[in-house]
């Protein structure tokens, strides 16, 4: 099935520079604050599941492109992937959302853009996942041409949208959210996968 590793190998590659978007958490240290250490743990705490979660579809997809697998099996992975991705970033929306606005200046603002971001990327997976399963799997060249296509859509969002994330992530946020233990162990093992 040579004709689509090529192209499953640009899926993987794109998947993996943008799978762990929520956890480019910034520095460590800084000054306690109780309110916002709170804050932090529950996020991060909701975080480290989904964080898994993403990873391991990142990982089923890398896999998938290093056996010799047909168009199917290859639908069949990145289908559930894309879904589990999609899962994983409405389920960390909806933990920075019930968190409520962190105590910082902004931070409601901050708070609902990245939640809004956080949707915005579930919502672009979910559309992969409908895509992958609509490829014509009989087709070998009609099949790559259109893995061709996710893996274009895929880049683009692992290079957009990250914004909000960043901004929500930056200064004090960030330093609260690196000295929890949870956080720490989610962007320890995302930094493992993007090597």
């Amino acid at each position: 099935m040579e004709g689509t590793k090529p192209v499953n190998k640009k899926l993987a590659a794109a998947l993996s520079g943008g799978a762990v978007l929520v956890l480019a958490l910034s520095g460590c240290g800084g000054d306690d604050n109780e309110k916002l250490d709170s804050w932090a743990k529950q996020v991060c705490d909701a975080v480290q599941p989904q964080a898994k979660k993403i990873e391991s579809a990142n990982a089923a997809i890398q896999k998938e492109t290093s056996d010799n697998s047909t168009p199917k099996d290859v639908q069949k992975t990145d289908a559930k992937a894309f879904q589990d991705m999609s899962d994983a970033y409405k389920a960390i929306g909806s933990a920075v959302s019930k968190a409520g606005a962190p105590d910082v200046e902004n931070g409601e603002k901050k708070q609902q853009d990245a939640v809004k971001e956080l949707n915005s990327i579930s919502a672009s997976y979910a559309d992969l996942k409908k895509q992958v399963d609509d490829l014509d799997t009989k087709d070998q060249g009609k099949f790559a041409d259109g893995l061709k296509d996710i893996a274009t859509e895929l880049d683009k969002l692992s290079q957009s949208g990250n914004d909000a994330l960043r901004n929500l992530e930056e200064g004090e946020v960030g330093q609260a959210m690196a000295r929890q233990s949870s956080c720490k162990a989610a962007t320890g093992s995302a930094g493992a996968t993007q090597s």
